[in-house]
């Protein structure tokens, strides 16, 4: 009997993308596996319900869904979606199959609920970066989003337009933008304000990207600091020491007074973002400044982030915007879909799914198996015992 995927809505408030989009059937046929969508699931991105059913999908209700489908596949699974995701929860049954975003290193009662159901549960989070999963990566694809929306925020909120201008009236000088960051997010917005036309110049504590920075056409900023171990060997950025973060603030004042736009984008999976901003840092700003802080629903890299807010300091608009990449649902969710489409080969083969726990891959994105957590980051955070390793399973 060939396995059955399942595309419930999404719950969480403001969400407005889709785990899979119509074209995802013809290759999901190809793998031998059937479509179920709830219905009006894709409406939001774009996506009506009409497009599924005319490449092959199923349009059910949301239990039909979870109780036809072999493997649920979701933008926001349990722990990222952490109260309306809850109701789902009677919905499921043992030895489904989860994937989708869902916070396992932050959210420890909802991984232990998904384990207590019986799920399997594979995190899009914690996908390793290596070449092999570069097309499931689905945090860099979300990051590219962010980035290019952070600059257009930024765009709209300055008194000031990018480019420079020779007109009539004068010349007009082109507006001076800084990417604090310099990760997915950081050079989608490095190539997005330079597209502006305006003077782009960003600051890693990874050296090894100046490159990639100028070959953007920004200018990377050196500053006289020490910042090995910046990065781990997953190539995720690490989190410093305060020393190293205190002597950063403190030549940054510096590089920010003379910018117009600075958009802040340093994350660390599963812990609070890093101040990289002081209040003191911002007075240093022009009035009519603006702040674009997408880390802000990790705590924000600004000290006045106000997470989903703008707040205005000395004349200064800090952005806090949540959810960025839901904000431009339709490519968000194709390229989120590629993602998933490009995971579920891994476990798909004619028809048939198999979760083999000795794949690289899949042994670091499971996260709870036959009642059990069993992904080790996840283990060492909640300070659980370490679970044997197995090796194939369904």
């Amino acid at each position: 009997m060939a396995v059955t995927i399942g595309v419930p809505r999404e719950t969480f408030p403001g969400e407005r993308r889709v785990a899979l989009i119509p074209r995802s059937c013809d290759p999901l046929g190809k793998l031998g596996a059937s479509l179920i969508v709830e219905q009006s699931a894709g409406v939001e991105a774009g996506f009506p319900d009409d497009q599924y059913v005319a490449r092959g999908a199923k349009i059910g209700s949301r239990a039909e869904v979870f109780g036809q489908a072999d493997i649920i596949v979701q933008v926001r699974s349990l722990g990222a979606n952490p109260e309306a995701g809850r109701a789902d929860l009677a919905l499921f049954r043992p030895g489904q199959t989860v994937i989708g975003f869902g916070e396992p290193l932050t959210s420890p009662r909802e991984v232990s609920d998904l384990a207590r159901a019986g799920l399997s549960f594979l995190s899009m989070e914690l996908m390793p970066r290596i070449t092999r999963a570069q097309s499931m990566d689905a945090l860099s694809s979300m990051a590219t989003i962010a980035g290019y929306r952070a600059v257009l925020l930024a765009a709209m909120s300055l008194p000031k337009i990018f480019p420079m201008l020779m007109t009539a009236a004068g010349t007009v000088t082109a507006a001076r933008a800084f990417i604090l960051g310099a990760g997915v997010a950081g050079l989608q917005a490095i190539a997005t304000a330079r597209r502006l036309g305006a003077v782009v110049s960003a600051y890693d504590v990874r050296s090894a990207v100046k490159e990639q920075i100028e070959s953007l056409g920004g200018k990377f900023v050196v500053l006289n600091i020490e910042a090995a171990g910046s990065e781990d060997k997953g190539g995720y950025a690490k989190a410093m020491g305060e020393d190293f973060y205190k002597r950063q603030r403190e030549l940054l004042t510096d590089v920010l007074r003379e910018q117009d736009v600075v958009i802040t984008t340093a994350a660390v999976p599963g812990k609070k973002a890093p101040i990289l901003v002081t209040k003191e840092m911002a007075s240093a700003m022009a009035p009519g400044s603006v702040i674009v802080d997408i880390a802000a629903e990790r705590g924000g890299n600004c000290e006045l982030t106000r997470p989903g807010e703008t707040v205005v300091h000395q004349g200064i608009s800090i952005l806090g915007p949540l959810n960025v990449p839901s904000t431009i649902p339709y490519h968000a969710s194709q390229m989120y879909a590629t993602n998933i489409l490009s995971f579920l080969k891994l476990m798909v083969q004619k028809g048939e799914f198999k979760l083999n726990r000795e794949d690289e891959i899949i042994r670091e994105t499971l996260v709870t198996y036959g009642n059990e957590v069993v992904q080790a980051r996840v283990i060492e955070a909640f300070g659980l015992s370490p679970v044997a390793p197995a090796g194939e399973g369904r």
